[in-house]
């Protein structure tokens, strides 16, 4: 996956260690050189005295050929050459280095270990002599590493904190982008309000606009839908309802015809579909979060809306043989009373549906032991499997496909509850088989 972050850190970090690594041999230059100058100025000054004492004291200093070792333990060695390069004193192995060439100092391997010679001139016996003194490099060495471990513990400690300081750099300058996922990510299903970008930096207006222009046009898109479908409901009542009396009075007046009576009793039966998907449709719309108005919320008692439903319940409970009790107190809430008309319509209607001819079906409502009120439908029906309860609630979903349904009351329910702010939770009964579906109101 692209990531900004990375690309930020790969072009931050990368230059970073770059110039450290850069430097760190700039530093390493900076402080071996002048040490390297100081070790060869001091085997210098020790090639002087040396010839200086060789002048005084005679070749004997030299017979051993070995000079005395310095007090850093170094192994010294000396020769004493004239100026044709011949041997006069002091160790062979030593070659002859002219001081008529060069610094008069160059590196060498004397005895399996690497050495630095110098040499300087001097007269011996009336004629020009070179006397050359060659020192191990181990305080060098010494001295070096020691450099080189500093360099390394300093340039890492740097690199590491440089490398920190641009991840925190990367990642408070991404902050607005985790922010804006935050907001969203907060935000429901129906919010489609703009967002606010007076906050922004400027490099995410852009994207903040177009992004509020997306929402704008699924704003209006949705406005649209909810305002064709609500159009096309108010639309279908009116001659629905006409076809409905049409259709009563012709089967009253073709009572003595079988066929006609039959035909005219399935048609009837469609038509009530037909009315019941057009007002659940209505519901639908009026359940719409972007609709809802938290100022319709006016105080309500939930016992009197389902006592004003008691009868057309009772007559439908009838006609399937069905006991339907009511366990009524009073159940003070804050709501939307036509919604939660709907709400009670939906939830008894679907109970009597599915509840088998000779079974139970009772409603109840009251104020919760915690505070707030509740509202419950219980029935003795062939119940929902566990694994299936949560589908219930969605749309167009019916369980049993030979009852009659559109497959939306329980999906009413679900949005005319979440917008109460209501917990709705589907069990079933103790000791027996059936639904319970219970609301807990705030």
């Amino acid at each position: 996956m692209n990531s900004i972050r990375l690309r930020l850190l790969k072009w931050l970090v990368g230059p970073i260690l770059v110039f450290n690594l850069g430097a760190a041999a700039l530093t390493y230059l900076l402080a071996w050189t002048p040490a390297q100058l100081a070790f060869d100025d001091g085997l210098r000054a020790a090639a002087g005295a040396l010839a200086a004492r060789v002048r005084a004291e005679g070749l004997g200093l030299l017979d051993a050929g070995r000079a005395p070792d310095d007090s850093a333990g170094e192994a010294s060695w000396a020769a004493l050459h004239d100026a044709d390069g011949r041997l006069l004193a002091g160790s062979a192995a030593l070659p002859y280095l002219s001081t008529l060439r060069g610094s008069g100092l160059r590196d060498a391997e004397l005895h399996g270990e690497p050495v630095r010679i110098a040499s300087a001139a001097l007269e011996w016996q009336g004629e020009r002599a070179t006397i050359s003194i060659a020192r191990t490099v181990r305080a060098r060495q010494q001295v070096r590493s020691a450099i080189v471990r500093s360099l390394v513990l300093l340039e890492g400690v740097f690199s590491l904190a440089l490398v920190g300081l641009a991840w925190f750099s990367v990642g408070n300058g991404l902050a607005p982008l985790a922010r804006l996922r935050a907001r969203l990510d907060a935000r429901g299903s129906a919010d489609l309000a703009p967002l606010d970008d007076s906050q922004m930096p400027r490099e995410l207006a852009p994207v903040v606009g177009a992004f509020n222009a997306l929402l704008g046009r699924i704003e209006a898109g949705a406005r649209a839908q909810d305002e064709f479908r609500a159009n096309v409901a108010h639309q279908l009542r009116t001659p629905l309802a006409g076809l409905k009396l049409q259709l009563e009075w012709l089967a009253a007046r073709h009572a003595s015809d079988p066929d006609s009576a039959r035909s005219l009793a399935l048609m009837l039966q469609a038509n009530e579909r037909l009315i019941r998907q057009t007002n659940q449709l209505l519901s639908l719309e009026r359940a719409e979060p972007n609709r809802f108005a938290r100022s319709r919320l006016l105080p309500v008692d939930l016992a009197e809306l389902v006592a004003e439903s008691i009868q057309h319940f009772v007559e439908q409970a009838a006609a399937k043989d069905i006991d339907l009790g009511f366990e009524l107190e009073a159940a003070p809430l804050q709501g939307d009373r036509f919604m939660l008309r709907d709400l009670v319509d939906n939830l008894v209607d679907n109970a009597l549906r599915y509840t088998p001819a000779g079974g139970r079906v009772t409603v109840a409502c009251g104020a919760s032991p915690g505070g707030g009120s509740f509202l419950r439908v219980e029935d003795n029906g062939p119940g929902i499997p566990a694994n299936l309860r949560s589908q219930v609630f969605e749309r167009f979903v019916r369980l049993d496909q030979q009852s009659t349904g559109s497959g939306l009351g329980l999906a009413i329910v679900r949005d005319i509850a979440n917008l109460h702010g209501a917990d709705l939770s589907l069990g079933e009964p103790e000791g027996s088989s059936g639904a319970v579906f219970r609301i807990e109101f705030p």
